[in-house]
Formats: C-alpha cells, structure tokens, sequence
C-alpha cells in the first residue's frame, strides 16, 4: 500500500533529507548558496533563523522559503518589509511566483487579499495585529522580517522589538538583515526571546566589489591589491597623484593661488563611467537640490545613454504609470522635463519626488532602461535597485543637525549596491576626489568591517497602556526587561561590575596602606580635606574665581529658561530668549523681563551664578524688538507663577575665617597629626578618595542602567494615572482609546480628544490642525501663516495642551513629545477645500518652508492616517470622527489618492 504524503515526508525527514527544500530548490533558477541552503534546513528542521549577509548576496531567497512551507503545510505566512515600496515589490514578487489567490497586500495605503495565508505588510501593521489581538494571527506559523536590522532606527525601531517580542511563542521568526559585526549577539538574544534560532552569518559578496577613485577626469584604483589575496594598501599611483594636485594647489610669492583643481562635472563623471563600461551607476548626492540640478546639467550638456527603442520603451512606461495623474497637474509637477530626461536615460531619485514618479524611475532602471540615477541616501534603504557602478560624490552629509562624515556603515550600505548578481561579473565603486580628501581615509572606510547592531527600543504611551491591558503590569515589566535594549545594557553593566571588583580590591589595599598606630587615618583625612575645601571655598570668593562661575553658569541657560535678574532696574523675573555665544568671549544671553526690556545681560550682572527657576515655551521666533511681542512674552512670564527666591545674603569672610578655624584647631588635635608617616599615609588616602569616588560613579550608572526600561515604563505609568489613562491594572475609557493611536504624538492626540479640543471642526480645518501633530519642517523656518478664526484657535489650543503635558513629562523625567509643527497646516486646509495641487504649492512656497511635491503627498498620507485613527476612536456617531472622515475623503484625491486604491 502506498505511503500517504506525510509519511513519505517525514521517512525522508528520518533519512536526512529536506525534502521541502528539494522540491523549493527545483523551482529557482541558481543553486543555492552554502549559507542559503543552512537557513532553509533549519526552518525545514523547525527553528527559527537569523540570515546575516551583505547586500544583493540572496537573503530574501530565505524568506521566500518560510513562504514556501507555509503554503505547503497549510499555514500562514506574513512577510513584513520596513517600507511600503519594498512591501509593494515583495507582493509583486510572489504573486509572479505564486498566484494572486494566495498572496495579499497590507500597507498604511493599501489592502488586497488581507486574508490570504501570504501577506506582504509593513512591519508597523504587523505591530497593530498584535496589540489588537486580531484573529488574522490564527494559523500563523512564519513571520519574515526583511531588513531586521532596522530595530536600529532611532524613530521607527521600537516596532521591531514590538514584534519580536510579542510573538506567539510558536511563531517561527525569519529574520534578514545586513553584515552586522554584533550578528552573535543578536542572535543570542534571539535564542533567548524566541527558542531555538540558527544564526547564518555570510560576508562573502557573490559579485566581487572594486573600489576606486576618480581624480579630476582619471579612474584609480583605490587599492594596489583587491584580488584578497594580500594585504589592503593604498595604490602609490593614486597617492601621487593626489599628492602633485594637492602641492599644485598651494600659494604662489605674490599670494595669488598657483592652481584650483576643477573637479568633473557631473556629465563627465557619467561620460567617463559610460566609456569604461560602468554603466547604469548610481550617483549618490546628499541633497534634493543637488541630484536635480545633477539631471539638469546632464540634459543641457546633451547627454544621451538611451538607443531610439530604448527611449520609445521609457516613453511608453512612463505614459502607462502615470495614466492617472490629472493632466492640470503636470506643468507643476515638472512632468515634461522629467520625462524627456528619462527618455536620455538620466533619473533623480529621492524622497522630495512624486510618489508615481518615483516608483516609475524604479521600474525602468531595474529593467536597465535608466542609465545613471542621482540618489540621496534614502534609496540604499529602499526597494532592490542594484547597479554595476555606484558613485560616492562625498564623504559628508548633512544629518539634519550638522554636516558628518559618513560611517564605515554607510559607506557599505552605500556601496554595496554595486553588482547586479547574475548580471554583473563585478561591482565598482567610486569615489571622486576633492581637495582634502585623503585616499587613506577612503580606503579606511572601504576596509573597515565594524558596524554593529545597537537597539533604540524604549516603551511610550501607547505600548505602554497595550501592556497593561494585554499581560498586565508585572508582565509587561518583565517584557520589557526581556527586549534587546535591556540584554545590551545588561551586557555593559558586566564588564562595569568586573571593574568595581577590580576596585574594591585596590580599595582594599589603599586602606591598609593608609592604616595608623595612633588612630583612624581615614577620618584624619577626612578632617584634611575638609580644610582645603573650605580654603578653595575661600579663594573662590575672590573676583576673578566668581567672574568665571558665573560665565560657566550663563553658558549652561538653555532658550527659554526663566532666571532670576538680582538688583538694579532690571531685578525680577527673565526669559531668555538667545544663547548664541562668541566662543571667545564671555556669554552674554538675551533675555526679556517681565517689565518688558529686552537686552543682553553679561556677568557683570550676576553676583552669583544662575540657576533656571523654571521653562517657558517660546514661539520659534521671537521678534523682540516689537512692542506687542514684548508685552505678550512679559505678561506669560508673569503667569507662569514662578517667584523670584530671596535674595541669598553673603556670609561674612569672618564667619569663614572662624569655620576654617576650627577645622584647623579639630585637625591639629586629631591623634595621626602627630604620626612620623603622617604624609605618606595621606598620599594613599589621596588615592583612596580618587578611587572610591570613580567605583561610586561606576556604581551609579550601573543602577541607572540595570531596569532601565522598566523603570522608564513605571514613570510613564504614574503619568498615565494622574491623566485618567489608567486605573491601577484596568484602562479608562481614555486609556481604551490612547491604545487604539498608533502614532509619534500618541497621547497628544488622546488629550486633545479628551479635553474637546477639536470640537466643532470643519473638515478642513481639522485637517489643519491634525497636520500640526505629524508634520516636521526641515529646518529651523519663520514662523507659518495659518488660516485665521477656527484653525488658529484649534492650534492654538492643541500648543497649549501640548505645553502643559511637555511640563509634566518633564517632571516625570520622560522623553518630551514633539512640539506642534504649525507649517503644514495651510497647504492641508487649501487641499481639503478642493484647491488645485498647482494652488496649493504656489501658496506653500510662499508661506514657512519650502514644499515640493513628493513632500505634500508624504504629510497629506501621514494626516490622513491620524484622521483615520481619530475617526476609529472618535466614532461615527461623533462630531469630531464625522469631520475626520470627511477630511479623509476630501484630502485622497488626485496625486494624494494616486497608488493607494
């Protein structure tokens, strides 16, 4: 009789053998890697896996495995991506593997086929099931994370550890990730959060990676050996080189310069890849602006990379993706110029882009119809667009803080786009020289294998009341004490115990070192230090000593710290507005009083070091100089209630002098005064002191490391309570719907929809004042117009709410929320009334902060998904949730609407 499928499976399983791994091997169209095949054994095997390797090296063939067994065991599958346009590629992925039927699409945008047993989703939806307890969890077996090492992101990598954590203990966790250098660590922690996982670590490129660098108009190695088989040096020819151009570029006697160093254009860059065979590449700008003006330069130096089929190829694609966009809408968007840039094989990429537009360029460069694309550094974290070449043009960026070197990490991420495997016999990168640019630090970056993978997991509002409800307090804690945050800080507070023990045996040494025949030295010391504390408490009354604490303690006020002004006309209460200090001279603040002068103050004005009594919030711009600004400011400083402390009065130098004296009488009269050893003993009580006080240091920050994150969940916790959130172990009714808002300003909007702050919004204008919770400027801009009546009054309020929560997270030492954001609310509320995108842009250029295209559909997709968490907790049947599911309605239309059907 013939054996049922199962029993030939598992007689195969007893032999050895894989044979789901056979029968999903058969079907592709390379052999499997060595590390590729490990993975897929142990998933076949029934752990869990953890896939390490570097970019365009195969990973994603692992999770395509964990999809395979799903189906073939008749469980379900989710397939989680950081991003929607890797979820958008993966789905397209497996349904041409596959078949629509069994595959489903979940993003903040789109739903398809959600209840398939493969679902494609962003990591975040995945979160969301979780906490909501959804019965699409039922019959999960697998769960591939793409990218895991996104846990590492400061914003989004909570949800990572979310996820892991939260996991049904029978779910198997694939996850895909980058060369980290930490990889074992991970993987234990892994181990130890979710049973048995093998961790699969493989730094081999398939596609050999040639580094290089482009010296005005010629291409140098980088290394004089890259074939691995010796060790990395700095090819001499490109040294030379650099150095002739670096000693050309110097003074001559008349103090005129020799000789500039003009670097290539850009279109000799593309020219030169293109003569060398080095084409499609990837030109990485660090700005918007810069990749732009980039495609510009090209197209006007009449660079073409594209045969006549080719550009009859782009020109179809790019009719057919953007079918949709509303014609009236295209002379805004640049369309012509982008496309007949397309048509010459030259494409920008980056996030300030149309949405369709981007994803257009996607498609026709994977498809190898774009030749060169100028990209910022979000595209090496988006979807698979990997190339022969990729060019670096520089090795700083800009953070949104301050311009920074790249990281050997970046620099990787970066680069190891270069290769396309089963295209591409070898991948190249180039990095083109500037003046002061060392070839050694390229090749510094090149080599260097250190990028570990560092948790930015903390609990907030809305994980916090999921806690609770789900598994309750001490769970929750003990949660929390199990994520990877805590086994990292954990890890470090190891090695800080070995080096107290290490210490206390010095210690140990010191105090018998110090012992004395005639009494306690240690108290002797004690009296001896006390001596020259006051002595130096002496000396530091004298001018000079004062002058300096005083500047040390101007140069600590922050913007809008509230300080005492002793004496004169100008006593009582200020606010300071400015802190920007001449780095060579002493600070001198600007402050306003609360009778209304505004003026810098120096140390001349202090008789003692300064103290902030308090914080006001400040508007971003503070026009001091108008009369009506300085009386609004002067009558909030007022009402914020803090009272100027007492003036200290001075100790007289008598009272001093008799204190110091009596420490000198109890000295002398101590016993050890009179020991012959009396001075060496105090040299090993000195290095007594210096010792225990660096092991007490130690020991605080061991406390403040271990429980760390527990500690922080009970801090949120007691905030929650004195706001109404929580009762003990039980969610209010307000808690139910903090639990339910998934969202960077969480709470914010459970206050404002608590307190009645939105009521009797129109649909566009509470749009306007969503918008101020989810939007961020990209720099530090004037103050935006917004509309006047409800709006203005709704913001206003929302800041209001937010300054009082931002003083109690403050109290309660927790992360602040974000200040209101108010410079997206007039486009937003333009758009909702149903103005043109052609309107609606003119007028943003005009108003804060410059706003492209790609920008306005990102913030209006962010505002629509707050309003839809404001219509689920809200309801129906309410004023606010009927006003939030119009403005939805009104805000998804034309390129805001355009992929997300």
């Amino acid at each position: 009789m013939a054996n049922s499928p199962a029993e030939a499976y598992a007689a195969a399983r007893r032999r050895g053998a894989f044979p789901a791994l056979q029968e999903f091997a058969s079907g592709l169209s390379f052999a499997l890697d060595p590390f590729q095949r490990k993975a897929c054994e142990a998933l076949e095997d029934g752990h869990g896996a953890l896939v390490c390797a570097p970019t365009g090296a195969g990973k994603t063939v692992v999770g395509e495995f964990a999809v395979h067994l799903a189906l073939a065991q008749g469980r379900k599958c989710f397939y989680t991506t950081p991003i929607k346009a890797l979820s958008n590629q993966k789905y397209a992925d497996l349904v041409a593997r596959y078949s629509p039927e069994v595959i489903g699409l979940l993003t903040g945008d789109t739903s398809v086929n959600g209840s398939a047993p493969v679902v494609v989703m962003t990591t975040e939806v995945l979160r969301n099931m979780l906490y909501a307890g959804s019965a699409a969890l039922d019959g999960l077996a697998y769960v591939v994370m793409d990218e895991i090492h996104y846990l590492a992101d400061r914003f989004r990598g909570a949800v990572w550890e979310e996820v892991i954590l939260n996991l049904p203990g029978s779910v198997k966790l694939v996850g895909l990730s980058a060369t980290v250098s930490n990889a074992e660590e991970f993987g234990e922690w892994l181990v130890d959060v979710r049973g048995d996982t093998a961790v699969v670590v493989d730094e081999h490129r398939p596609v050999p990676l040639w580094q290089h660098m482009m010296v005005g108009s010629r291409l140098f190695d980088l290394f004089a050996d890259q074939t691995g088989s010796g060790r990395l040096t700095v090819d001499p020819h490109l040294v030379q080189r650099v150095h002739e151009l670096e000693r050309r570029s110097g003074w001559d006697r008349r103090g005129d310069r020799a000789f500039r160093f003009r670097p290539p254009t850009r279109a000799d860059v593309v020219t030169r890849l293109e003569r060398d065979g080095l084409l499609p590449a990837i030109i990485f700008i660090f700005s918007r602006a810069g990749c732009e003006a980039a495609v510009s330069q090209c197209v006007r130096n009449g660079l073409r990379l594209t045969t006549p089929e080719e550009a009859a190829e782009i020109r179809y694609v790019v009719d057919t993706r953007t079918a949709d966009v509303p014609e009236g809408d295209l002379g805004v968007l640049g369309f012509w110029d982008w496309r007949d840039a397309l048509e010459k094989g030259i494409a920008a990429h980056h996030a300030g882009m149309l949405p369709a537009f981007k994803e257009t360029v996607e498609e026709l460069f994977v498809r190898g119809l774009i030749k060169a694309v100028f990209a910022t550094e979000t595209l090496a974290l988006g979807i698979n667009m990997p190339a022969r070449s990729v060019v670096l043009e520089r090795l700083v960026k800009f953070n949104g803080e301050a311009h920074v070197d790249l990281t050997p990490g970046e620099y990787t991420q970066l680069t190891g786009r270069a290769g396309r495997r089963g295209i591409d016999i070898e991948g190249h990168a180039v990095v083109l020289w500037q003046p002061g640019v060392d070839p050694a630090q390229v090749a510094g970056l090149a080599s260097t294998r250190t990028y570990p993978l560092r948790s930015s997991f903390r609990p907030g509002y809305n994980m916090a009341v999921n806690l609770v409800d789900r598994v309750g307090v001490a769970a929750g804690r003990a949660l929390l004490e199990r994520s990877f945050a805590q086994f990292q800080a954990d890890r470090s507070v190891v090695s800080l115990a070995r080096r107290i023990d290490r210490n206390a045996e010095a210690l140990a040494g010191y105090a018998e070192s110090m012992a004395c025949h005639l009494g306690d030295f240690s108290e002797y010391a004690r009296l001896r230090r006390q001596v020259s504390e006051r002595e130096r408490a002496l000396a530091r009354s004298s001018g000079a000593a004062r002058r300096a604490e005083v500047a040390a303690s101007l140069a600590r006020l922050e913007r809008g710290d509230v300080i005492a002004v002793p004496g004169g006309r100008r006593s009582g209460l200020a606010v300071v507005l400015d802190t920007v200090q001449d780095p060579h001279s002493d600070p001198r603040p600007l402050v306003l009083t609360e009778d209304r002068w505004a003026g810098r103050l120096s140390v001349t004005d202090f008789p003692a070091p300064v103290q902030a009594l308090g914080r006001m919030r400040l508007p971003k711009r503070v026009e001091y100089r108008v009369p009506r600004v300085r009386r609004d400011l002067a009558s909030a400083l007022r009402e914020t209630g803090i009272v100027p402390p007492p003036r200290a009065r001075r100790r007289s130098d008598a009272a001093d002098d008799a204190e110091l004296a009596a420490l000198r009488r109890a000295l002398r009269a101590h016993p050890c005064h009179g020991c012959d050893d009396r001075e060496a003993h105090a040299r090993w009580a000195e290095r007594y002191d210096r010792l225990d006080h660096e092991t007490e240091t130690v020991r605080q920050q061991v406390a403040a490391t271990t429980h760390s994150l527990a500690r922080t969940f009970d801090r949120i916790r007691a905030l929650l309570t004195e706001r109404g959130y929580l009762e003990g172990e039980q969610l209010t009714e307000h808690g139910r719907r903090l639990a339910r808002l998934w969202s960077e300003t969480d709470l914010l909007t459970a206050e404002c929809l608590r307190h009645g702050i939105w009521d009797g919004l129109a649909p566009a204008e509470l749009a306007a004042v969503v918008s101020a919770l989810v939007y961020e400027s990209r720099g530090d801009n004037a103050t935006p117009r917004v509309p006047s009546g409800p709006v203005s009054d709704g913001l206003a309020a929302t800041v209001r709410v937010w300054a009082d929560l931002e003083a109690d997270e403050r109290r309660h030492r927790l992360e602040r929320t974000r200040e209101p954001d108010l410079g997206f609310a007039w486009p937003v509320y333009r758009w909702a009334r149903g103005e043109s995108l052609s309107a609606v842009l003119a007028a943003a250029q005009g108003n804060a902060a410059e706003l492209s295209a790609g920008d306005f559909v990102r913030w209006c997709r962010q505002v629509v998904d707050l309003l839809d968490q404001v219509r689920g907790v809200a309801g129906d049947d309410s004023g606010v949730g009927l006003a939030a599911a119009s403005a939805v309605r009104a805000l998804r239309r034309g390129v805001v609407a355009l992929g997300t059907e």
